[in-house]
């Protein structure tokens, strides 16, 4: 302990504290009193020591309501709130003793190292929600929820609540008597009205934001000045923001920090419900399917490169000898045929594995999501003005080099065609370097490859890729995939595996049954996709609903569910009926029907997808119904 916290508050403090416990330094102090570091005696414990201020001690009112307070709180017991071991007074001084945590605060973590990922954000969210929630259920609330009261436990990152009451009971105040922070304050208790657990889930959300982008939503000059922003200004959207956060998680905190109490989350269980399933989507994908997005499926290996310098090689080589058209063809020709090969042979790897065409656009999705969270956009002019310079010279040596090349083709003198054609094969070659160079700028702060090779995979040439591998494999049935997919898309896959094994007899009277399910497949991701949009819509995203459309978005969601089981219930329909047709206890006469009935369904889902066009309008949803064919 240094000199300087050897104050007279500390020394008499510690003289009343004497064989009860020992202090060690102090570890902080704020309007609401002086936290110290302390072993208590009896239990040799380490224990932290909250003082309530001394100008507060000597009011009656505030000395009885801290103590009941502190009371109140230490009835707690919960795995993330700081747990409290007594609340006492002695010579004057008004304390309590709660578990010393070894770690940091949420704002020292965000001040230090600068906002969290959207993992740990929706992590520690989630248990501040879950203490908040057991607090509210005793009847209790925070008042004062703010990165300085949530603590990090330094050994297992485990976030823990702090000092639930205690700002009310300090009679701590900023501004027309009213208590809290205001940066975190919500725009009820900053009018001084009676808070509820829905005051302590916005000052969540503020907490929130904070965490996640290093910002605070409002902020002033003057304590005053802050509470009038929280009182009239909105929110600025955390879910509009360039800031690297999943849509689902930014949706929530915008929903949090919602000025009607009554367009927050009801609870704070149900927050943390929502945030488990924030959580439970980013999920990490299987391993194949991760390699597959990630590097398999990108032709930038070694054997790609290789295969386009041997073009480009075997290219100029042949614009000597034969004149540079056919050079030019060469170069096209080879780097086609590597494109083919290599879209062909990685399909076939993963059908092999148990994987199809279906199971990448969901992968892509995924990993798209990780790289936006991982990419911070940092668009500088200075970068600008090199990436639009690159993409000119680019585009002026490709421009150059296709005249260059069409003069060659029409140039009578040989002589001089040849000449001309090899500048042009030049051109191509010298264009090349400039553009990768605007690709890698590019991709510092946007993941391009992705995008390309998600269109590319779950697009035509996928499509292609994964006809051929199947005609190559032939008969061979596809293994279990290693990853848990929809159940769409397994009853899809055995029912086209079991169609392929029936008679050609039997698969020619049953027409194009592939097509039917790959359509009823179709239909139930749109609908999951539906359902996902309105469940957002209706977690009270911004913005606020009117009980009407709240209404009638239960009416529609509800339609959509129902929709989604019969579109299941119809490819389950298919893939019992292919079972007993090999089992000969169905006719193809009775499928047929079965067929005809499931073509309905995918009707009817289309019919229902069609009338939602109005709602998206009014919601502004991104309609995700725009899912390439399988």
């Amino acid at each position: 302990m240094d000199s300087a916290s050897a104050d007279s508050l500390f020394l008499a403090f510690q003289e009343a504290l004497a064989g009860r416990y020992s202090i060690d330094r102090e570890l902080g102090r704020g309007g609401m009193g002086v936290v110290y570091l302390a072993r208590e005696v009896h239990l040799d414990r380490w224990v932290a020591i909250k003082l309530l201020p001394p100008e507060c001690s000597v009011q009656p009112a505030l000395r009885e309501r801290f103590v009941r307070e502190a009371q109140l709180a230490a009835r707690l017991s919960h795995p993330h709130i700081v747990p409290i071991h007594a609340v006492d007074a002695v010579d004057g001084f008004v304390y309590f003793v709660m578990a010393y945590v070894a770690g940091e605060t949420l704002a020292q973590r965000v001040q230090t190292r600068g906002p969290l990922s959207a993992s740990d954000g929706a992590r520690v969210l989630r248990e501040v929600a879950w203490a908040l929630s057991h607090a509210h259920t005793q009847g209790l609330v925070h008042r004062d929820v703010k990165p300085d009261n949530i603590l990090l436990e330094a050994d297992t990152g485990r976030a823990l609540v702090a000092d639930f009451g205690i700002a009310a009971a300090t009679g701590a105040t900023v501004g027309d008597g009213v208590n809290g922070t205001p940066e975190f304050m919500s725009p009820e208790q900053a009018m001084g009205r009676d808070v509820d657990a829905r005051s302590d889930i916005y000052s969540l959300g503020v907490t929130a934001f904070y965490a996640l982008s290093g910002r605070l939503p409002f902020d002033g000059a003057t304590p005053t000045e802050v509470l009038a922003r929280q009182v009239t200004e909105r929110a600025p959207s955390l879910s509009a923001s360039t800031i690297a956060v999943p849509r689902r998680l930014a949706q929530l905190v915008d929903a949090c920090l919602a000025k009607d109490p009554a367009d927050r989350p009801p609870s704070a269980q149900q927050l943390a419900d929502q945030l488990s399933v924030a959580i439970e989507q980013r999920r990490e994908l299987p391993a194949p399917l991760r390699a597959f997005v990630k590097r398999h499926g990108r032709m930038d290996g070694a054997g790609t490169l290789l295969s386009l310098v041997g073009s480009l090689v075997a290219g100029v080589a042949l614009s000597s000898v034969t004149g540079p058209i056919t050079g030019v063809l060469a170069i096209m020709g080879g780097i086609a045929t590597s494109a083919i090969a290599f879209g062909i042979l990685s399909a076939r790897r993963l059908l092999d594995i148990g994987f199809t065409q279906a199971d990448l656009a969901p992968a892509f999705r995924a990993e798209r999501e990780n790289s936006r969270e991982e990419r911070v956009v940092h668009h500088g002019t200075v970068r600008t003005f090199i990436e639009k310079s690159l993409r000119a010279v680019a585009g002026v040596l490709a421009a150059t080099s296709t005249v260059l090349a069409g003069l060659a083709v029409f140039t009578p003198d040989r002589t001089i065609s040849g000449v001309v054609g090899m500048l042009a094969v030049a051109g191509f070659v010298l264009a090349i370097i400039p553009a990768l160079a605007y690709v890698a700028l590019m991709q510092m702060r946007r993941d391009i490859d992705i995008e390309f090779w998600n269109a590319a995979w779950t697009g035509r040439m996928g499509s292609w890729a994964f006809a051929f591998a199947k005609r190559w494999r032939g008969a061979t049935p596809i293994g279990p995939a290693m990853t848990h997919r929809a159940t769409e898309l397994s009853l899809g896959m055995a029912s086209e595996s079991l169609f392929e094994s029936l008679p050609k007899a039997s698969r020619e009277s049953l027409g194009d049954v592939p097509a039917l399910v790959q359509r009823l497949q179709q239909d139930a991701q749109q609908l999951r996709a539906r359902a996902n949009a309105l469940h957002d819509a209706l977690g009270g995203t911004a913005p606020a609903l009117h009980s009407d459309m709240h209404g009638a978005l239960c009416a529609e969601r509800d339609a959509v569910q129902g929709r989604l089981r019969e579109t299941v219930s119809a490819l389950e329909s298919i893939r019992l009926g292919m079972l007993r047709l090999h089992a000969g206890s169905l006719t193809v006469d009775a499928l047929t029907t079965q067929l005809a009935l499931a073509a309905h369904v995918s009707l009817q889902v289309d019919r229902l997808m069609a009338a939602q066009d109005e709602v998206d309008v009014l919601l502004r949803f991104p309609r995700p119904l725009e899912l390439t064919p399988v």
